[in-house]
């Protein structure tokens, strides 16, 4: 690559953002990095009160809109997989953007891994035993301490993680689409047993944001051999941002994934795997013989993210006998990365949807 050298990488903090920006910046910064414009960077960045989807998540299946609204709370979607969660200013990200021969692999699984060990050691230079558990979580004696996700883009990825330094669980749970019960004092006590942050682990105490970042730079820069030089955005970056921003921003970003079939011909199918939940809606010619419209939505992994409305339109009008011999075909002639997935989950999930009994599903569109 020609942007910078390989042993010397860039320093980003963008600090503090809204979540469009922070965003747009994702996809500005690996779009450029792909291009040749942007070096090898660790980024870090914290988001003012958002509530993040995953790229193939529908926005109102997984967040309470109504709440978020009420609270100020902004709505977006990432351009990573992964399910949806909460952010605010006492959290930390970082980001990794790279080629995949820095990377060491150009399998996901063997990338989230090791960025995820380096992750882990800086966590324990703050005085945590924090360890990788795959698929993508870092963890203390089980409890999770940050969550992590990733894309690839031609050669380039970006690898992104948070620390929780400080945690309100309760209003995450509220953001958060999970049953009225999960909100009761035992549901509280029982999810603050899965979940901790810095502050809880070190007596009360969160560290500064700034040591945080310090040693989470220096166990990537351990890692990878490299030394950090800190540098802002070039005026390149910056042009490519305010387009990207403009994009981002709309509704029509935020909500693509929000248009799944409705009515009382809808038959739905769930099916949870190693990789992460798959859910599909589909609908039926008036013989239930072939597939009319389709929609899969869930919380994991896959690269290229088109992918998805790839195989939803490579199903349209098949017959429902030959789902699962139509998706072994889309997957042997289709170039993807999935994340603990396989072409034959994907078949269960439709297939699932296929033998449920019609029903009338609610729509999903904003509102």
């Amino acid at each position: 690559m020609s942007a910078g050298r390989r042993d010397r990488w860039r320093l980003l903090d963008t600090g503090l953002r809204g979540a469009a920006e922070n965003i747009a910046l994702n996809r500005t910064l690996l779009e450029a990095h792909q291009e040749g414009f942007s070096p090898h960077t660790l980024r870090f960045l914290r988001f003012t009160p958002s509530a993040l989807v995953g790229f193939h998540q529908s926005v109102r299946q997984e967040l309470r809109t109504d709440y978020c609204g009420r609270e100020g709370i902004e709505i977006q979607r990432r351009i990573t997989g992964g399910g949806a969660i909460y952010f605010d200013p006492s959290q930390i990200g970082w980001e990794l953007y790279l080629d995949k021969a820095a990377a060491g692999s150009a399998d996901m699984g063997a990338v989230a891994a090791r960025i995820c060990e380096a992750a882990a050691e800086g966590l324990r230079r703050l005085g945590v035993d924090a360890r990788f558990r795959p698929r993508n979580d870092i963890e203390v004696d089980g409890r999770k301490i940050s969550g992590t996700g990733g894309a690839f883009d031609g050669d380039s990825l970006l690898y992104q993680g948070t620390v929780l330094v400080d945690f309100d669980l309760e209003r995450m749970l509220r953001v958060l689409r999970v049953p009225a019960e999960k909100l009761s004092d035992k549901a509280l006590r029982s999810a603050r047993e899965r979940v901790t942050s810095l502050r809880e682990l070190l007596g009360g105490r969160a560290p500064p944001l700034a040591a945080v970042q310090e040693a989470l730079a220096a166990a990537f820069g351990t890692a990878f051999g490299v030394a950090f030089e800190p540098a802002g955005l070039s005026p390149e970056e910056e042009r490519r941002l305010r387009a990207a921003h403009a994009q981002i921003a709309a509704p029509e970003w935020v909500y693509q994934r929000d248009h799944a079939p409705t009515g009382s011909g809808v038959r739905a199918g769930v099916h949870r795997t190693r990789g992460g939940l798959l859910r599909a809606h589909v609908c039926l010619d008036p013989d239930a013989r072939r597939i009319t419209q389709l929609w899969i939505t869930g919380d994991f992994f896959v690269t290229p993210a088109r992918m998805v409305p790839d195989l939803e339109a490579a199903l349209k009008d098949a017959p429902c006998a030959d789902v699962r011999a139509r998706i072994e075909e889309f997957f042997a002639a289709y170039p993807v990365q999935m994340l603990h997935l396989a072409p034959a989950d994907f078949a269960t999930v439709v297939e699932r949807a296929l033998a449920a009994p019609a029903a009338a599903v609610a729509g999903t569109g904003r509102g």
